[in-house]
């Protein structure tokens, strides 16, 4: 089958086609795919101004926000179509949403995946499907790759736990929303 690519239609379609036909159908789609590229709106480089590349703009919505679009849509679809007896889809957001500085595109892409997590709701209700979100905090897993001592220090300070979200906490709250299989 090879890699799914959450940014292309073809591929979404694909895999969603492949996994319907090897599973005999499908009842739950977690939406987990992410990336980072921060970056400043405008950064001082000496006594230049840097523009925050509009690639680097693009790329992060088109995984973060049209992936979750693309996914949702054809797996509701094929629920849709195989008369699912209760469906649930769990997108994945984050606290970033809210905004931190260097982080526009990000926290772009996960208030608007939010927003699409409401109204697919509503949406998709209709259905038998529930859709849900979980927002984490920052948590140790390789989007955490590159940064820095001081950085990763400082987060960990601001944690109201003191320490970095896990991935099972997440599977905590995946499992507590329907999402995951035992």
């Amino acid at each position: 089958l090879g890699k799914l690519d959450v940014t292309d239609e073809a591929s979404v379609e694909s895999f969603c086609s492949f996994a319907v036909e090897r599973l005999g159908g499908v009842n739950v789609l977690v939406n987990s795919a992410g990336i980072l590229r921060d970056g400043t709106l405008l950064a001082r480089q000496g006594e230049q101004l840097a523009k925050l590349p509009l690639a680097q703009w693009r790329k992060v919505l088109e995984v973060n926000l049209t992936g979750p679009f693309l996914m949702t849509r054809e797996v509701a679809m094929h629920m849709v179509q195989g008369e699912v007896e209760e469906g649930v889809i769990v997108n994945l957001s984050s606290i970033a949403r809210a905004g931190n500085p260097g982080q526009s595109n990000y926290a772009a892409s996960k208030s608007g995946l939010d927003a699409c997590t409401r109204t697919w709701a509503l949406e998709l209700a209709p259905y038998r499907i529930r859709v849900a979100g979980i927002a984490p905090g920052v948590t140790g897993t390789s989007l955490l790759e590159g940064i820095s001592e001081a950085a990763l220090s400082r987060l960990v300070a601001e944690s109201p736990l003191g320490r970095l979200g896990r991935p099972e906490d997440i599977w905590q709250a995946l499992r507590a929303a329907g999402a995951a299989v035992a």
